[in-house]
């Protein structure tokens, strides 16, 4: 006779409560990390060094789980998962690391990345056969306000050296994010996440290391800023990042993650604020605000329709 021994519910809740805060942390640490990379080499050659390191290393774990019985992929299933990591790693992470190197603060970018699950909800949320509620459509406006708050009041700000038309550009990173959500929810066979995630890293090492190649950026500077910051992103945004996000879906589920990309933006802004000097207005706090209000107000996962 076996014993087994459960881990009671009040220690469970606790320890689930740990690894969202330890989630915020991490996937805020990538846009720190973007920046600090910034200032120290071309965006193509971060990237590069950001994804060759961490697939090289999934795709000699992923054999291992093979011979323990785990499901091999089809083809259909690997050709799936290198479209998804196309639109939500490599076109994503291009145009987050594009828009902070051209001057976008930290802060406003993690905000128009947070905003994705209701804008994903309330425009594809048919597609994915849910019924959009009015509900939803008001926290998809306060939650898009907060964002032009923040955005234009970063824009015309005197610190403020990026461009008018870089704002946007976190924007086509967010549709890239919600293409990809339509692509891995409409899938009909479920992939375990560190295959997937080795699909998605390897796909994302192939396609910068041919821009970083093609663009002459893949020779990395020899500049220990330059290594500290891709140690930040690789332990940190990689594999805290991504690896939370993945056990902590397999644990509460979906919609529940989702939510706490809205405690993102804030963390974020508090971090570029500190690090950085970004500004840290009443307006922006303002603009938090909002995106925090409309997480609530729509975080209710929508009905399923007949």
């Amino acid at each position: 006779m076996s014993i087994q021994i459960g881990i009671p519910r009040g220690l469970r809740a606790w320890s689930t409560g740990v690894l969202a805060a330890l989630f915020v942390l991490c996937w805020s640490s990538g846009f720190v990390g973007a920046k600090l990379g910034a200032a120290e080499a071309p965006v193509t050659t971060i990237l590069m060094w950001r994804f060759v390191p961490p697939a090289v290393l999934l795709l000699a774990a992923v054999p291992a789980r093979l011979g323990r019985g785990s499901p091999r992929p089809s083809r259909g299933d690997v050709a799936r998962h290198v479209l998804i990591g196309l639109l939500s790693q490599s076109g994503y992470l291009l145009t987050v690391y594009w828009a902070i190197g051209l001057g976008v603060s930290t802060g406003t970018t993690a905000l128009v990345d947070g905003v994705q699950p209701l804008v994903a909800g309330a425009l594809v949320g048919p597609l994915l056969g849910v019924a959009v509620v009015g509900r939803q459509w008001a926290g998809l406006v306060l939650g898009l306000a907060g964002v032009v708050i923040v955005s234009w009041t970063n824009a015309s700000s005197p610190a403020a050296h990026a461009p008018t038309w870089a704002y946007l550009i976190p924007f086509a990173g967010m549709l890239s994010l919600i293409a990809s959500t339509i692509l891995e929810r409409r899938a009909n066979v479920l992939t375990p996440p560190l295959q997937a995630l080795a699909i998605h890293c390897t796909t994302s090492a192939l396609v910068f290391t041919v821009l970083a190649v093609a663009t002459g950026t893949a020779t990395p500077p020899s500049s220990s800023g330059f290594w500290i910051a891709m140690a930040w992103l690789i332990l940190l945004a990689t594999f805290g990042g991504y690896g939370l996000y993945w056990f902590l879906v397999q644990r509460i589920g979906v919609t529940p993650v989702n939510s706490l990309m809205f405690f993102v933006a804030p963390v974020t802004s508090l971090w570029g604020a500190v690090m950085f000097g970004e500004p840290l207005t009443l307006v922006t706090l303002v603009g938090l605000t909002l995106a925090l209000v409309a997480a609530l107000i729509a975080g209710r996962a929508p009905t399923p329709t007949r």
